[in-house]
């Protein structure tokens, strides 16, 4: 699956945000609206995670898939009491409410592999875009973003993206060739809105049209 999305993992590269996210150039607004986004990203990723919990066929995957439910929250909670409420990050962009609706589609499908392959890419392609990052921005001491870049370059993150690709290829290869194709299509789904999440920050997207309106007293 890492081949057959190349040409994504390489534009993902090339995306202005992150580009200038490695070089430390990133305006630190795109920054805020991105982690705003990512806060309220994992609290539905979590529930993604908690169904692939429910559908786990071996006990310690059960506990592993719980395990990061319980720490996307963990995280979530701590990123949205410091950035939920800025700029336009204070609601899900059109990219982040795709996103996860996605996800938890592919939970409720119920259907162990196709979810492990769904929320694969947020897990991959974070490690190697962190792996890749280290190399070029120096002490991270010094780099305005080296916490979040220290962060997906972590052994304990490598060793859990290991994990969940093992997960993944032990399902695949249980599997008949029905099962792999509709896996194949969820991974490159979630690594296309990857892609998708990263320009919506650059550009800090918002809702077109008319402004949302209030419901309060309603």
């Amino acid at each position: 699956m890492w081949r057959w999305t190349g040409p994504i993992r390489a534009a993902i590269d090339e995306l202005p945000f992150v580009r200038a996210l490695a070089d430390g150039t990133l305006p630190r607004e795109h920054f805020d609206y991105y982690m705003g986004q990512d806060a309220l990203y994992l609290g539905q990723y979590a529930r993604a995670l908690a169904g692939a919990a429910a559908l786990a066929d071996d006990p310690e995957e059960l506990v592993f898939w719980a395990e990061g439910a319980r720490d996307s929250i963990v995280v979530e909670r701590a990123l949205h009491a410091q950035y939920v409420d800025v700029g336009s990050g204070a609601e899900p962009s059109p990219t982040c409410r795709a996103y996860t609706s996605f996800l938890l589609a592919q939970s409720a499908r119920g259907e162990y592999g196709v979810l492990a392959a769904a929320v694969l890419p947020c897990f991959w392609i974070y490690q190697d875009v962190g792996a890749r990052l280290i190399t070029t921005a120096g002490d991270l001491a010094l780099h305005p973003y080296g916490d979040w870049i220290g962060t997906y370059a972590d052994p304990v993150f490598a060793e859990q993206t290991l994990r969940v690709r093992g997960i993944v290829d032990r399902l695949a290869g249980q599997g008949d060739e029905s099962l792999r194709g509709r896996m194949a299509a969820a991974y490159e789904q979630a690594s296309r809105y990857e892609w998708m999440f990263w320009d919506a920050a650059w550009r800090m997207e918002g809702w077109p049209g008319p402004a949302r309106v209030s419901r309060a007293g309603r």
